[in-house]
C-alpha cells in the first residue's frame, strides 16, 4: 500500500461512520429525516438563476476567467461590506473571490502557513478550520469553547504554554457548530490580543445573514486595527441559498489577500463566469430574498427547539447559523455523541451530526441541521420522543 505523510495526518472522518448507517436505513426502505448534513435545501432566488442564464447563452462568457474574480463582482462584494458594516475595501488590493468560503480559507492557510508554524483553531468547530493547517503541515493547537469557558483566558494560557509562538488565530462567529454568537466587544478584545501577540487572525463570517431575533453581527473588519493583522471570509452558500454555486470572498489585509490571490494563479481559472455575474446580482440586488431565507430558518428553528423542549430535551434557541447546538440529555450522554447519533437513526429514523465530528470538546453534543420542512422536523420530533422513551 503507499502511504502518503499528509493524509495519514488526518484524522478518520468521524461522520463517515454515521452516514453509513443512514445510507443503509434508507437503502432498506426506511424514511430517515436527515438532520445532519447543513446542506441548505431552499431554491436560489429566481432573479439570480435568471442572470445565470442570460450569461451562459453567451459564448464570450465561457473562457477562463480571473482566478482573483472579475472587477465587477469584487467591487459588488466591497460595495456590500461598506452598506452592511460600513467598511471600506479596495477591490484591487483587499479583496479576491473565492470557490467558496472553505476552498479560499484552505488555500490562505496552504499560503501562509509553513511546518511547524503554530496555529490556533477554535474546539469544536468546522472542520476545514483545523484541518487546513494539517494539511498545509502546520502544528493545530484547539482552544476549547462552550458553556463555563473563558475563550480570552483559554487563548492566553494557550499562548504562553506555546512554543514557537502561534502564528495564526482561525475563528468564526457566528459559529459552527456551537451558534454562539459574539458582540463588538469581542473583536476589539481579538484585535488588541493578536497585535500585542502578532497573529494572523481568519474570520470566517458565512453566518453574517443567519441571524435571529433582532440580533446583528458585527462583522471583524470594523474594529480599528483588524485590516492590519487579518481577514474575514464570507460565502454566497447560505445567505442567498447557493451552496452548488460555490461563491466566497476574503476581505481585509493586502499582504493576505496577495498571498492567496498569488497562490490561487497557480491553482485555478476561477468560476464559471456567468456564476461570478449572477452572484454581482446577488449581492447589489433585493435584501428581501435574503430575510425570507432568514425567516424560513427562523420558524424550523421554533417549531425544532419548541418541539424537543416539550418532550423534555431541554435547549435554547440559537440567534444565529442554520443549526441547533444540543447537549444530549443527561441519561445518555455517557454514550458519546457517536453512539447516540446511531441510536436516533436505528429507533427514532432521525440523523444528526456527532458532536465530536467538530472536535472531542464537542462529545457530549449533537448538531441539528435545518434543512427539513416543520412537517418533517414535527415528525422527527416524534420519532425522537419514542427514542428516548424506549
Amino acid at each position: 500500500m503507499l502511504e502518503f505523510r499528509r493524509m495519514t495526518r488526518l484524522p478518520p472522518y468521524v461522520f463517515s461512520t454515521v452516514d453509513k448507517i443512514k445510507m443503509d436505513a434508507r437503502h432498506r426502505g426506511e424514511d430517515i429525516v436527515d438532520l445532519g448534513m447543513g446542506n441548505p435545501d431552499l431554491a436560489t432566488p429566481k432573479h439570480i438563476v435568471d442572470k445565470l442564464i442570460e450569461a451562459a447563452k453567451k459564448g464570450h462568457n465561457h473562457r477562463y476567467s480571473a482566478s482573483m474574480g472579475i472587477t465587477k463582482l469584487r467591487k459588488a462584494i466591497c460595495d456590500w461590506y461598506k452598506r452592511r458594516f460600513d467598511v471600506d475595501l479596495d477591490p484591487d488590493e483587499e479583496a479576491i473571490v473565492t470557490i467558496g468560503a472553505k476552498e479560499g480559507l484552505s488555500h490562505l492557510v496552504l499560503a501562509s502557513i509553513s511546518p511547524g508554524d503554530v496555529v490556533f483553531a477554535q474546539n469544536p468547530t468546522y472542520p476545514i478550520h483545523p484541518y487546513s493547517v494539517i494539511i498545509a503541515g502546520g502544528d493545530l493547537r484547539g482552544i476549547p469553547v462552550g458553556p463555563g469557558r473563558d475563550f480570552f483566558e483559554d487563548l492566553l494560557t494557550a499562548t504562553k504554554q506555546t512554543w514557537p509562538k502561534p502564528k495564526m488565530l482561525i475563528i468564526s462567529y457566528p459559529h459552527n457548530p456551537t451558534t454562539t454568537v459574539v458582540d463588538r466587544s469581542f473583536f476589539e478584545k481579538i484585535v488588541s490580543f493578536c497585535q500585542e501577540h502578532n497573529m494572523i487572525v481568519i474570520h470566517d463570517f458565512a453566518y453574517a445573514d443567519l441571524v435571529f431575533d433582532n440580533y446583528k453581527p458585527p462583522s471583524f473588519l470594523q474594529i480599528p486595527g483588524a485590516k492590519e493583522i487579518g481577514v474575514e471570509l464570507f460565502s454566497l452558500s447560505k445567505s442567498y441559498s447557493m451552496p452548488g454555486w460555490r461563491v466566497g470572498f476574503c476581505v481585509g489585509n493586502p499582504d493576505l489577500v496577495a498571498a492567496l490571490r498569488r497562490i490561487k494563479s497557480y491553482l485555478d481559472y476561477g468560476m464559471f463566469q456567468p456564476i461570478q455575474i449572477a452572484s454581482i446580482i446577488a449581492l447589489n440586488g433585493p435584501y428581501d430574498c435574503v430575510q425570507d431565507i432568514v425567516h424560513t430558518y427562523r420558524e424550523r428553528r421554533d417549531v425544532l427547539v419548541e418541539g424537543l423542549n416539550r418532550i423534555g430535551w431541554s435547549m435554547e434557541k440559537p440567534k444565529g447559523t442554520m443549526f441547533v447546538w444540543s447537549k444530549i440529555p443527561e441519561e445518555f450522554i455517557k454514550m458519546g455523541s457517536i453512539e447516540f447519533s446511531k441510536m436516533l437513526i436505528q429507533r427514532a429514523k432521525v440523523a444528526v451530526s456527532p458532536g465530536v465530528g467538530f472536535g472531542e470538546y464537542g462529545d457530549e453534543y449533537v448538531r441539528f441541521a435545518l434543512v427539513e420542512n416543520p412537517h418533517r422536523i414535527r415528525q422527527a420530533i416524534r420519532g425522537i420522543k419514542k427514542a428516548l422513551g424506549e
